[in-house]
């Protein structure tokens, strides 16, 4: 058994987000999501057919929920529970150091 740390092997650069798998099965999906300085592009909504719990590990994020005026602003240890087809979209995350959440997807 080999063990791994959700802090390991980031990139130096991050241009895109990055989306890794931790473990997967028929009724789950659970991801190490990288962010720095990105956000869901002008006009784009993530409208996912499974309901997702993320929690933010490190940095600093804001998420808009469609119908919302204002984003929900995460810090280390915060989480949420976003709904199957709950349209939201990631406004901004922090550009001075790796945005690092857990995705649950189910």
């Amino acid at each position: 058994m080999r063990c791994k740390n959700i802090f390991s092997d980031i990139p130096d650069k991050i241009p895109e987000e990055i989306f890794e798998n931790i473990l997967q099965n028929d009724s789950f999906i659970l991801e190490r999501i990288v962010s720095k300085n990105h956000a869901t592009p002008a006009g784009e909504w993530y409208d996912q057919k499974k309901d997702e719990w993320v929690i933010l590990l490190q940095g600093a994020a804001g998420l808009l929920i469609e119908g919302e005026k204002n984003p929900v602003t995460l810090k280390p240890g915060d989480h949420i529970l976003l709904p199957a087809h709950l349209k939201h979209r990631v406004e901004w995350t922090a550009a001075d150091e790796e945005t690092i959440w857990l995705a649950l997807l189910f």
